[in-house]
């Protein structure tokens, strides 16, 4: 287990913003997840497991403690049948177009989201239509120390699961897929490859879909509604391509995003009386 001192987290995460994290680790194996986490409570220290870093925001002060990062060292994938077993720091666009070479169907929807399996299943990732609650037949998880598999009950909801509730950490999936047209999968998912090149901000560092969907809206659409596309606070700036997503512009600091974020949910409360709830998560010192 190699353990980094003083490590930038703009490396580590889509928005490219972040302090420094005292310490770092990213682990390749189970064992060594299991280490990180006992190093971390030997010192008595807090420690945040991170993915692709695709759905943070990491504080300008950085983070006291360990950040593990489950990511590309640990990343195995095999293919039985019509199963993908996988580690959870694989990619889920790796996994998609795995798929698609296998002729599996079931993955189209995820060909396109930036991050992890573990990250997916943490937080049942979804896009048009598809979410993984669809297609997770088995999950490996580390609670408390103790490594449990389980094959239902994994309480799934519109971004959430039963390992965010009691903050386990996702070690391994099974993935239920179904045997497929190779043709239609890969045309399927270069439909949503181009509406997504349309529609979102992709030329630009994020955190993609800021603000969770609330009932009966569309977060940009409230965004867009209340005149707020193209509204900048410092670097960051609401996306003039898409009003969900808050970019990068260059230079922008997590006090940046903060800000505009808190203007966002101030506005559209005061417009439509509607409550944003953030999907992206804040990690550090805020």
């Amino acid at each position: 287990m190699n353990v980094i001192k003083n490590e930038p987290m703009k490396n580590h995460t889509s928005f490219k913003i972040g302090g420094i994290a005292d310490e770092f680790c990213a682990p390749s194996s189970i064992e060594e997840i299991v280490e990180c986490i006992k190093y971390a409570k030997k010192k008595n220290i807090p420690y945040f497991v991170i993915g692709n870093g695709s759905n943070i925001l990491v504080s300008d002060k950085g983070i006291r403690g360990l950040v593990i990062k489950i990511s590309g060292e640990f990343s195995r994938y095999e293919i039985c049948g019509d199963i993908i077993k996988a580690q959870s720091g694989v990619l889920l666009s790796v996994l998609a177009k795995a798929a698609q070479k296998d002729s599996l169907s079931g993955m189209e929807f995820a060909s396109g989201i930036p991050g992890t399996l573990g990250g997916a299943v943490y937080m049942n990732a979804g896009a048009y239509g598809g979410e993984m609650s669809d297609i997770v037949k088995s999950v490996t998880y580390l609670e408390n120390g103790e490594i449990k598999k389980i094959e239902n009950g994994f309480d799934f909801g519109y971004r959430k699961s039963l390992f965010a509730k009691i903050g386990a950490v996702v070690l391994e999936a099974e993935l239920q897929l179904k045997k497929g047209n190779t043709d239609e999968i890969k045309a399927k998912m270069e439909d949503y490859k181009v509406r997504r090149t349309e529609k979102q901000p992709l030329n630009f560092p994020s955190a993609g879909s800021v603000f969770k969907r609330p009932e009966g809206h569309f977060a940009g659409g409230l965004i867009e509604d209340a005149g707020l596309k193209g509204f900048e606070t410092g670097g960051a700036k609401v996306s003039e391509k898409h009003a969900g997503f808050i970019i990068n512009t260059g230079d922008a600091t997590a006090s940046d995003v903060l800000k505009l974020i808190k203007h966002i949910q101030k506005t559209v409360k005061e417009k439509y009386g509607v409550e944003l709830e953030t999907e992206v998560k804040l990690m550090g010192e805020f």
